[in-house]
């Protein structure tokens, strides 16, 4: 071999060798490229070393070989060669060098015949599929768009490489630091391969451990509970911070600085912050290194104004840090957007407000003047709404709290924000920008929307404490056309309750401020008590009607709400159980289900006056709302009364996502006319209060309030002395009816505890309440005692028997000749069955206070929307029935 072909051959391989070191491709080194032994003149051989150069050869032809896909002429356009050009041993490793560029061949090499050079080619194969193996946590959808390899293109080392990096730092991104990726190449016919990546994501890097140096201060606890990232172990288990993430690595700095400046530590720095990964690539140790500083106490706070409405003595009272109170800048920083939003409400949208500091090292003082620079009135000059699709214009324009050429207002922008959020129809918390105008005393408000789906058809199907089992089947659209209208249908079946429901509200009739909707439907409930431990269905209402309704706004935060509806009501019993002789028997039924039976008309028209200003109807965090109904039922129908009802509650937002929600109802019926019996209550069971689960937790379903209960336990060993087990805590032994009442209110306190980002993820939002309640104002019923079944002519407690066709009552006799006090049978052969004895007791007719305290939490499941509830009654009355858990979970499917 000469000396060209020798060099250029070791080149080559060096150049190999190092390609493959950088590498974990599987698949054989390609063959060096090599320049073959050339024919060439003397003059054209290397001089010994100290001797002058040769003259260089002239090409006389270029032959390309071994292409398939690519032209002769297009692999000679990224040379250098052309025919009659002179070449060396320079000129020939240059071609090497630029065919090694063009990344298009696995192979190649140059033959020099007396000047015919001869390039061998064998081009890199054709891609025919990218596979991707062992990617569970991070599905193709977010891969592929990241790498470059894709089917159809030329195969190349270099594209390979770069997708490996990519993949691999995807999974940084994910927390996977311990992720590989093994490229594999398969060997197809006609020069094609397949490029299969094989991926061993390995396990999320988690911080194992934080350690911060230099604090004294305060508590390394006290610290890392300032932080967004947390130590992995049991109690985070759940969290998605314990994962390594270098911008929260960032944000809990800013977060340290934060939580310093809110303590008085001005001075507070951190020196620095390490991420340390493990050998195993599994865990990170963090480090920080922090200077506290000293602690500062306010000065001297003042206000500058150059704003005519804004006097400096007026602001100053509205500071609410004094001369002396520890140093935090958190409340400096609300001051400034404070002050700002009271220079809004008088127009200034853009005041330029400048805290000056003066710091006092040796007093340890700040001194603050809190700077309002001169800014023009500001008017609005457009408002522009962006991102809708579907929703017109005018839904979100209409509720704009200013015009075009209004005075800026930055109350009315935040009310508008209030009640764009509550329409439902856009992505939370939107709020509107500010732009500066064509002048210098013009605004912009710009509102970027980005639309939710509004539409509903789902297929549900459950399980509840309440409702057992239940399936429901409804289509709604909150957003018809577009236009803000309502539009539903629903139908619900569960073992105790089933209805249909058509219904349709437009919020802006006629493009004015006033809402009109209506609903038709048809209603079956099935009532039922508790026989021991068991729910038994007792009286079935069916009820069929309609209800019409209009609502017009008073002022900004109070609307007034009109309504009419027309309801045919059938109240049943299940004669086979209850009646005989053709009539209800209050032995079996009880006299207060007997009285309820018939079918009425209720012809009721109601109105109801409602004061809202909270942020959010959807899900509020501040803002109250308070509400007084009225229903008058008698313009027609053959039921009259008056039912009024007054509710109220108040959200505070108590800051760290702590939202505390107190609220109170009450509701009394007054009837007119005359009881559907002369011992029954002038108000029907239908129509009166019932309490208990769900609305006051921690008592079973209607669990509280005036009840008749029914003991069942009758010991006649002695038929002239009977024994009564009267235990309530023994419900095996009794039935429970529960009556309802005329009067009832109901309070309640409840938290929002904020959780863990990865709790937060999972949909998960706990609270703990206190639930305070009572219904009553009841007409006493007549109620059947032991003393009804007592034999007049003896005056022994005996079996009371019944004809089952006639509903004739007659007792039994003693056995003739018995010695011993047993009662014998009924007249059987006559169609008389007996009717042990039993005794009903009425109970919880008063208003005083049930308490209940306990903790529950709503989970947006996978499963659908899922409540679960503990609580514990802290005060009942004799005769409540308790209930210490209660759930309701569904799906859709």
């Amino acid at each position: 071999m000469n000396s060209v072909a020798s060099q250029n051959f070791k080149r080559r391989a060096q150049r190999s060798a190092l390609f493959m070191a950088g590498t974990m491709l599987a698949w054989p080194v390609a063959a060096a490229a090599q320049v073959a032994p050339p024919t060439v003149p003397a003059s054209s051989v290397p001089a010994p070393s100290g001797e002058a150069a040769p003259t260089a050869a002239t090409i006389k032809s270029i032959n390309i070989v071994g292409n398939q896909r690519l032209e002769a002429q297009t692999i000679l356009s990224y040379l250098r060669l052309r025919v009659g050009q002179n070449y060396d041993r320079s000129v020939l490793d240059q071609t090497l060098k630029d065919l090694a560029a063009t990344e298009l061949f696995k192979d190649y090499q140059i033959s020099d015949d007396n000047g015919a050079l001869t390039i061998q080619v064998t081009e890199n194969p054709v891609i025919n599929r990218v596979i991707l193996e062992g990617n569970k946590r991070l599905k193709e959808d977010k891969i592929r768009p990241e790498i470059k390899l894709a089917p159809r293109q030329i195969f190349t080392r270099s594209k390979v490489r770069a997708d490996v990096a990519r993949i691999i730092e995807l999974y940084k991104r994910q927390g996977r630091f311990a992720a590989t990726v093994d490229p594999k190449m398969v060997q197809l016919d006609q020069n094609r391969v397949d490029v299969v990546f094989e991926i061993n994501e390995g396990p999320k890097s988690k911080v194992r451990q934080i350690n911060i140096i230099g604090n004294e201060k305060f508590s390394d606890g006290d610290l890392k509970d300032e932080m967004a990232t947390k130590e992995s172990g049991l109690l985070t288990i759940l969290s998605s911070n314990t994962s390594y993430d270098p911008d929260r690595l960032a944000y809990d700095q800013q977060k340290l600085r934060l939580f310093y400046l809110q303590n008085g530590y001005a001075d507070f720095r951190v020196i620095s912050a390490v991420a340390e990964l493990t050998s195993n690539k599994q865990d990170f140790i963090i480090t920080y290194v922090v200077e506290e500083g000293e602690r500062y106490k306010f000065g001297k706070v003042d206000v500058k104004s150059d704003l005519r409405d804004f006097k400096p003595e007026m602001l100053q009272k509205l500071l609410p840090m004094k001369t002396g109170d520890w140093y935090n800048a958190k409340q400096v920083e609300d001051t400034v957007e404070s002050l700002s939003e009271t220079a809004g409400l008088f127009g200034y949208a853009f005041a330029d407000i400048n805290p000056d500091f003066r710091r006092d090292p040796e007093a340890r003082t700040m001194d603050i003047t809190f700077d309002v620079g001169e800014s023009p009135r500001t008017y609005v000059e457009r408002i522009d709404v962006n991102g809708n699709t579907l929703t017109h214009d005018k839904v979100v324009r209409r509720e704009f709290r200013l015009n075009e050429g209004d005075a800026f207002n930055s109350f009315g922008v935040k009310r508008t924000e209030n009640r764009i959020n509550s329409l439902g129809y856009f992505q939370e918390n939107l709020e509107i920008e500010r732009k500066e105008g064509t002048t210098p005393d013009r605004i912009i408000l710009e509102t970027n929307v980005e639309e939710k789906p509004t539409g509903e058809l789902s297929l549900s199907a459950g399980f509840s404490s309440i409702e057992s089992f239940l399936l429901q089947a409804s289509i709604r659209q909150r957003n018809f056309r577009g236009l803000g209208q309502q539009l539903q249908a629903s139908v619900n079946y569960s073992s105790y309750s089933k209805s249909i429901e058509l219904g349709f509200t437009e919020p802006y009739l006629f493009d004015r401020n006033i809402s009109i909707g209506g609903s038709v439907y048809r209603r079956d409930l099935n009532s039922f008590n508790f026989i021991n431990n068991d729910r038994e269905t007792t009286f079935e209402q069916t009820t069929t009607g309609f209800q019409v309704n209009v609502g017009v706004p008073l002022t900004e935060f109070m609307s007034f709400f009109g309504r009419y509806s027309l309801n045919y009501d059938d109240v049943t019993l299940d004669k086979n159980l209850y009646y005989f002789g053709g009539q209800c028997d209050p032995l079996v039924a009880g006299r207060y289900l007997c009285d309820a039976i018939g079918t009425r008309t209720t012809s009721l028209v109601g109105f109801t006056l409602a004061y809202d200003d909270r942020d959010n109807r959807l899900r509020p965090t501040r803002g109250q709302s308070l509400s007084l109904s009225q229903d008058f039922a008698g313009l027609g129908g053959s039921v009259k009364y008056v039912r009024t009802r007054l509710s109220g509650s108040k959200h505070f937002n108590l800051g760290s996502r702590f939202i505390l929600n107190i609220s109170a109802e009450g509701g009394y019926i007054y009837p007119f006319g005359n009881a559907p019996t002369p011992t029954s209550d002038k108000v029907r069971l239908t129509d009166r209060f019932f309490l208990g689960e769900p609305q006051m937790r921690g008592f079973d379903i209607r669990g509280i309030g005036p009840r008749v209960i029914r003991f069942t336990d009758v010991n006649l060993a002695d038929p002239a002395n009977p024994v009564l087990n009267d235990d309530l805590g023994n419900r095996n032994n009794l039935i429970d009816d529960a009556l309802g009442g005329r009067a009832y209110y109901q309070g309640r306190i409840e938290m929002d505890i904020p959780l863990g980002t990865g709790a937060k993820e999972l949909g998960l939002r706990p609270s703990v309440f206190l639930d305070v309640g009572s219904v009553w104002s009841v007409k006493r019923p007549t109620l059947t005692t032991l003393a009804d079944f007592k034999d007049p002519s003896d005056g022994l407690t005996k079996w009371k028997c019944r004809n089952s066709t006639t509903g004739q009552t007659t007792f039994a006799t003693l056995t003739a000749g018995s010695t011993t006090p047993l009662y014998s049978t009924c007249d059987v052969a006559n169609g008389f069955s007996p009717l042990p004895p039993f005794e009903e007791r009425f109970y919880g007719n008063t208003w005083m206070p049930r308490v209940a305290i306990g903790a529950g939490v709503n989970w947006n499941s996978p499963f659908g929307p899922f409540r679960i509830d503990f609580a514990y009654a802290l005060r009942k009355e004799e005769g409540d029935d308790t209930k210490r858990f209660s759930f309701n979970v569904g799906t859709q499917f």
